[in-house]
């Protein structure tokens, strides 16, 4: 009773951090929004195809993404995966413009 009601109170007050898939998505400036969607299809598109459904690379659709969440994703953008073909980003983008390509593209169909 005791742990519910601490749970609770943490949970009103908003002490307890939300999950990485709960958080609310990474914003950016509308102009920065339209460099990373170019980014996406001419970058990611160069290995996963310009619609993400698959190339040299993995497909990286939606329906693809669903059983990932945002950070493991934004954690592979950023780091790479070693020893294939996907490149580390970190020196390029920042962990907020990883975040939103994440978010973008497990929610938005790539065209």
């Amino acid at each position: 009773m005791t742990a519910a009601l601490c749970a609770a109170a943490l949970a009103v007050t908003g002490a307890v951090a939300a999950t990485p898939d709960t958080a609310a998505p990474d914003t950016v400036a509308p102009a920065r929004a339209a460099e990373l969607r170019h980014m996406v299809v001419q970058d990611c598109g160069s290995c996963h195809g310009l619609t993400m459904r698959g190339g040299l690379g993995k497909p990286i659709t939606p329906a693809d993404l669903a059983g990932f969440d945002t950070e493991g994703l934004a954690a592979i953008i950023l780091d790479g995966i070693p020893g294939t073909a996907m490149p580390p980003w970190r020196p390029l983008i920042s962990e907020a413009d990883a975040r939103w390509i994440a978010d973008y593209l497990k929610t938005e169909k790539v065209e």
